[in-house]
């Protein structure tokens, strides 16, 4: 019934500058664009291509990149976990009324709770936000669209979107890659070290500071920055 008056209010409307012949002909049907709908092959086809183009990206960059030079299995669980949700939630709830911001403030909430109780390194918390934000790409950007709007509308996947997609992937892996070469930036390893012998600590002592450290990490120590002081 509104669908008809919607037509009929356009059919009016162009017909009030006179010399435009108006048939149904020449309208877009409404209706039968309400009714294109995508099958269940469509949406488990829609689903993989997103999914293996996410786990792909992300496997690439946590494997390759990430624990390449950190050796951190806890985080490498955490990516390719929280990479997975992330993509699977916002491809469910980006199909219903509740929109992408709720889904967005949902991991938002976790974040706080899990991480505000723990000390994130600035290179993990980088990856992290990368990670979320190829999830949210992979998630929401367009696989199908509706064709033969004017005879047979129905859903097929646009390879041009899909390629869009795969290239900004790949141009987020190209990024990361130049600027963890060795070539470009040398690449040294931050430790956090809470440290007992507070008379090391002077300037004038900081050749044995350095000594001292060394001999208890195993390392070879490149610079030495000290932060917080708790002489208590």
């Amino acid at each position: 019934m509104i669908i008809d008056k919607l037509l009929r209010f356009v059919q009016d409307d162009l017909a009030a500058f006179g010399n435009v012949d108006v048939n149904d002909d020449m309208l877009l049907d409404v209706q039968t664009i309400t009714d294109a709908m995508m099958t269940t092959g469509q949406k488990v086809a829609e689903l993989g291509i997103r999914f293996g183009i996410n786990l792909l990206v992300c496997w690439i960059l946590v494997h390759c990149f990430y624990y390449k030079k950190s050796k951190r299995r806890d985080y490498y669980f955490t990516f390719m976990v929280f990479s997975s949700a992330m993509l699977t939630l916002l491809y469910i709830m980006g199909n219903v009324e509740v929109g992408v911001g709720l889904t967005l403030g949902l991991f938002a909430i976790f974040g706080v709770i899990r991480y505000r109780t723990e000390t994130v390194p600035i290179r993990e918390m980088t990856y992290l936000f990368v990670i979320i934000a190829l999830a949210a790409v992979n998630g929401l950007a367009p696989v199908y669209q509706v064709v033969d709007l004017s005879t047979n509308p129905h859903y097929a996947i646009s390879w041009g979107s899909v390629a869009v997609m795969a290239l900004v992937n790949l141009l987020v892996i190209l990024l990361v890659w130049v600027l963890e070469s060795d070539s470009l930036v040398k690449h040294v390893t931050s430790k956090l070290v809470l440290y007992d012998r507070i008379e090391l600590i002077v300037p004038e002592k900081r050749a044995e500071l350095v000594a001292d450290l060394e001999k208890r990490l195993g390392v070879k120590v490149e610079n030495v920055e000290i932060g917080h002081v708790d002489f208590l």
